[in-house]
C-alpha cells in the first residue's frame, strides 16, 4: 500500500516536498516512479528511482527542478520539485514494481503494479 503526502498550493517559483510512504518489508525490492495527470490529460511520467536509489531518470518537462530520492529504512520515496510552473499543477501519484524490466528507466504506466492514492499540486502565477 503507498500514501501519497506534501502537496498543496504555491505560487510559481516555489517549492513542495511529495512523499510517499509504502507499507510491507520488501521496500528496496521495488523500483519506484512518480506520475502526475492534469485535469482533461493523461497520467505522465515525472520520474523514477531503482532499487538501490542509484540510478533514477526524469522527463524532460521537470528536469533540472525536480529531485526523486529514496529511504528504504524508512519505506518512503520522496519527489522535491523546485522553481514550479504553473504547467506542474496536477495531481501527482507515486507508483511501486516488483517486476523487473531490463534496461527500462520504469517511465511507462503498465510497468506499475501498485500506486498511491494521488496527492494535489497546484500552482498559481
Amino acid at each position: 500500500q503507498l500514501q501519497a503526502s506534501g502537496g498543496g498550493s504555491v505560487q510559481a517559483g516555489g517549492s513542495l516536498r511529495l512523499s510517499c510512504a509504502a507499507s510491507g518489508r520488501t521496500f528496496s525490492s521495488y523500483a519506484l516512479g512518480w506520475f502526475r495527470q492534469a485535469p482533461g490529460k493523461e497520467r505522465e511520467f515525472v520520474a523514477s528511482i531503482s532499487r538501490s536509489g542509484g540510478g533514477t531518470y526524469y522527463a524532460d518537462s521537470v528536469k533540472g527542478r525536480f529531485t526523486i530520492s529514496r529511504d528504504n529504512a524508512k519505506n518512503t520515496v520522496y519527489l522535491q520539485m523546485n522553481s514550479l510552473k504553473p504547467e506542474d499543477t496536477a495531481v501527482y501519484y507515486c507508483a511501486a514494481s516488483n517486476q523487473y524490466y531490463f534496461g527500462s528507466y520504469y517511465t511507462q504506466l503498465r510497468e506499475y503494479e501498485y500506486w498511491g492514492q494521488g496527492t494535489l499540486v497546484t500552482v498559481s502565477s
